[in-house]
């Protein structure tokens, strides 16, 4: 059994890799490249490709394809980045790796804790010593509204997370957690979220349906001074409806670990590059914007979680066995 992994990282994949696929017996090709037409031919032979945010278009996935690849496995809990309905027509299947609710959970307070305290103007101005007070005042969470939209086991351990704050908890979600109703945490309609909470934290995959559901309308419903929370996917919200909203003054702060259009940004070094990303740089320069580059998962249990069960998807494929990471 022989796998091709892509965008493999020497500095904290390469090694668990190995690890695995000695334990499993897998044959391994690593790349650290991202999959593209031009080195596709490395996965010759192999049944198995494993890889994490490329865009894998319909064009990509047939180039794959006739090289004999009959399964893609990604190395992330989303997988909005792989062109479903290609892969199903060209006969191949298509797995994720979810990781522990904890990480992300974890850096969502993070950010909602440091939105609400101000601390990207904190530290901007310790930097240069400057030690005064105007302007950097904070509120506590013992006296807001926290939403959250999403609530799988990221939302609801967010949830669970936030009970110790005395925060007021609301949350919103297709399908009701019974988890979170017998926590006595209310479920409520996107209008009431919008209407109610202080804070919005989004932990939902990205989709069609629920592409900018945070838009200008979703906004302008909101509170004077609403903070916007996002770990999960940056098309969740409209960028332009978020600049609008944060440049009037409606949006007192956001927290974004990820942002629209990020694909072949976020993890290159791009430092002296000029980005075609418009947005994320208008973003960046708000003193009540905190960005950071699509990190929340990045803790020691997920690299080696979605290594593991990646190789582990492979081996069920091919093996013929019942494969609880393939995307159905």
């Amino acid at each position: 059994m022989k796998v091709t992994v892509y965008s493999c990282r020497s500095f904290d994949e390469k090694e668990l890799f190995e690890e695995y696929g000695n334990k499993l017996g897998i044959e391994l090709v690593l790349c650290p490249d991202g999959p593209d037409k031009e080195n596709a031919y490395l996965a010759k032979g192999s049944e198995c490709i494993d890889i994490l945010t490329t865009k894998m278009t319909k064009e990509l996935l047939k180039v794959f394809a006739d090289y004999g690849v009959k399964y893609v496995a990604t190395r992330t809990i989303g997988y909005d980045h792989i062109d479903i309905k290609a892969a199903k027509t060209l006969g191949m299947k298509v797995a994720n790796a979810p990781y522990g609710p904890c990480g992300v959970a974890d850096y969502t307070v993070m950010l909602i804790l440091m939105t609400i305290r101000k601390m990207k103007r904190i530290m901007e101005r310790t930097n240069i010593q400057d030690y005064t007070l105007k302007g950097i005042q904070g509120r506590e969470l013992k006296d807001l509204t926290v939403g959250v939209i999403g609530t799988g086991r990221i939302g609801t351990t967010v949830l669970n997370n936030l009970s110790g704050f005395g925060c007021r908890r609301i949350a919103y979600d297709l399908f009701e957690n019974k988890e979170v109703k017998a926590a006595g945490i209310p479920y409520v309609t996107l209008d009431e979220m919008w209407r109610q909470a202080d804070v919005i934290t989004l932990h939902t995959p990205l989709t069609e349906e629920n592409f900018h559901m945070i838009d200008e309308e979703a906004i302008s419903k909101m509170k004077d001074g609403v903070m916007l929370i996002n770990t999960a996917r940056g098309g969740l919200i409209d960028s332009q409806a978020l600049i609008s909203g944060i440049e009037r003054g409606k949006i007192g702060g956001a927290g974004l670990d990820v942002v629209e259009n990020e694909f072949e940004l976020y993890y290159y070094d791009r430092k002296s590059d000029i980005l075609n990303n418009r947005e994320l740089a208008v973003l960046r320069g708000f003193p009540n914007v905190t960005v950071s580059h699509h990190m929340a998962f990045y803790t020691d249990d997920c690299v080696e979680t979605v290594v593991r069960d990646s190789l582990l998807g492979c081996q069920c494929f091919v093996q013929g066995k019942e494969n609880p990471w393939e995307v159905r």
